[in-house]
């Protein structure tokens, strides 16, 4: 019984590792897609759900791929992003933004 109690706790960290790790991925997007060109943003996140256009500036907006529960919106000026938003559904108290990671992952990875 304290082994399979032991098993259920390390699975338990082992998940709340994983979800946390996915938060810190969103987090980073935000910083690492500033300056991405708008091709470089349509290679790792592909065509937007919605775009909106005031002047020079664009909103495009993605939900994220498991259940849609995060909203992304990502604001392009001068054809280079220049802010990473998310809103709705992100995350839980510890591990805020990990349900947006999976639409961001992509780009999050470029240099």
């Amino acid at each position: 019984m304290r082994a399979r109690l032991l098993g259920l706790t390390a699975i338990g960290l082992a998940l709340s590792a994983c979800s946390i790790q996915r938060g810190q991925i969103a987090n980073d997007a935000q910083v690492k897609m500033i300056g991405l060109s708008k091709e470089q943003v349509l290679a790792c996140m592909g065509e937007p759900l919605n775009k909106n256009t005031e002047g020079a500036t664009e909103v495009w907006s993605y939900n994220s791929g498991k259940g849609g529960n995060c909203k992304v919106n990502v604001t392009i000026k001068d054809d280079h992003v220049s802010a990473v938003d998310y809103s709705g559904l992100t995350g839980g108290l510890l591990n805020p933004n990990e349900q947006c990671a999976y639409a961001v992952e992509k780009c999050a990875a470029k240099p």
